[in-house]
């Protein structure tokens, strides 16, 4: 496991007092899961980098029961990416490495601690649990330019596709302080897994480590969930204590998203809503569509994961409410650096809109359910019939499934904004209907597991012209 930090401050090289490291030196440490090594690079007073390499033994790691258990079959416990990969280990090895660091202490240069500095941050290989987009949602909102490269499998074998790991570059002027307890907190948050067993001292660890930044962040339910390793009570308690810090009510720190209740299960590795994004994506890819809508759109999150795919040419952003558009805008640098493929603009399903006429494929991701069901109608005449897309990609809840989630009370709606919820026949009967209406063929996929009693949490339909 690699990472560097990097900055141009002149002179550069107090990057040496900041970490307490020497540069003219290489310097070794023993850590809990190997060896770790601290290095540089490059040492000038225009650029300085300092390396951290932390060399891990996965034989030991099992032979001395350091890692974790339930790691599948045998062989998998000592043939892994444990070595390679940015993860728990890799914070484990920050914090013991750069512990005064950590704490914001420099005695010889105190004022250069308090400081922002110009600093770059390189990850070769991260493994992330939610791809670029979710590096992006955890650090943008942190000061960071983040530039994240996807991973082939293996470039030998392009058909093989895309690895879950990532090559990132974190560029901004923040102090150094900040940045470290960033990395300690978010690496093993992206990688949604931990090395050790977690216990009430890591909301400890978290609120030390992240109660200054964390607080205002609008990820924090997602980062706090991910850090506490999905453990639901650890997770309330954490978020709890965040609102002592912030000052706000711990209830409506409780859901990642506003009005939603919270459905993923203590020790679901992905978030429903990252696998229906997921699903949704790749129905765009299989229909080659070059012209895409994202039309209820609202903050912005599934239209920033097309824009990532350069094979689309053009995404067309919509939404009826005013607000949602003001925070798609914001995360999506509208007007800053906002790419020329996208279109953004405020428009109401219900109605007829030339604008969005001529699209190969058009996605509404959680949006029916938010339509009166006597309005229905209009949106199915203003999407199916006026725009007429080549592919129309539609998800909704599955309200069988609703049983199991054991924090949703009997009777109630995944959303309070919610006007129905479908079961899977109902649905099938409305998407068959508009489908002969309109002259589509449909399909139908599943999206998260696939109970045999009750179906999917999600359900999606695939129309196509």
């Amino acid at each position: 496991m690699l990472i560097t930090v990097t900055t141009t401050r002149a002179p550069a090289t107090d990057l040496g007092f900041l970490l307490h490291k020497h540069p003219d030196r290489v310097q070794s440490f023993d850590v809990s899961v190997g060896q770790t090594h601290v290095f540089y690079p490059e040492a000038t007073d225009a650029r300085c980098t300092a390396a951290l390499l932390l060399e891990v033994d996965p034989i030991a790691l099992v032979r001395g029961r350091k890692g974790p258990s339930g790691e599948g079959f045998a062989l998998g416990q000592y043939v892994n990416d444990r070595p390679y990969a940015a993860s728990s280990m890799l914070a484990m090895a920050l914090k013991d490495v750069y512990r005064t660091a950590l704490a914001g202490r420099c005695n010889a240069r105190p004022e250069l601690a308090e400081s922002p500095l110009p600093l770059q941050l390189h990850v070769p290989a991260l493994p992330c649990a939610g791809g670029a987009d979710l590096v992006r949602r955890v650090f943008e909102p942190l000061g960071w330019t983040v530039d994240a490269t996807v991973e082939p499998l293996d470039p030998t074998v392009p058909r093989w596709g895309d690895s879950r790991y990532l090559d990132v570059h974190l560029t901004g002027d923040l102090r150094l302080v900040d940045a470290l307890n960033h990395l300690y907190v978010l690496l093993p948050v992206l990688d949604d897994a931990k090395h050790y067993w977690v216990s009430n001292d890591e909301i400890d660890k978290l609120i030390r480590a992240g109660g200054e930044w964390l607080t205002k962040h609008p990820e924090k339910a997602l980062i706090t969930r991910r850090y506490l390793a999905h453990r639901r009570e650890l997770t309330q308690s954490a978020l709890a204590r965040l609102a002592e810090v912030d000052d706000t009510e711990p209830e409506d720190l409780d859901n990642a998203t506003e009005g939603a209740a919270d459905l993923d299960a203590p020790d679901r590795p992905v978030p429903l809503a990252e696998q229906r994004r997921g699903a949704v994506l790749a129905a765009v890819r299989a229909s080659g569509a070059r012209r895409v809508g994202d039309l209820g759109c609202g903050e912005g999150t599934l239209v920033r994961d097309l824009l990532a795919d350069r094979e689309i040419d053009h995404v067309l952003a919509v939404d009826v409410s005013a607000r949602a558009l003001q925070i798609a805008a914001r995360k999506l640098r509208v007007d800053r650096t906002a790419d020329p493929r996208l279109e953004l603009f405020q428009s109401s399903l219900t109605y007829r809109d030339s604008r969005l006429e001529g699209l190969d494929a058009a996605v509404l991701m959680e949006v029916i359910e938010h339509v009166d069901p006597p309005r229905l109608g209009a949106l199915e005449r203003a999407v199916f019939g006026h725009a007429a897309p080549t592919t129309v990609i539609v998800t909704t809840p599955n309200v069988e499934h609703n049983v199991r989630f054991e924090t949703l009370p009997a009777g109630a709606m995944r959303h309070r904004d919610h006007r129905f919820e479908w079961t899977r026949a109902e649905f099938r009967a409305w998407a068959g209907r508009v489908s002969d209406e309109h002259g589509y063929s449909v399909r139908y996929l599943p999206v998260g597991t696939d109970d045999p009693e009750v179906g999917p949490p999600t359900q999606l339909a695939v129309f196509s012209k």
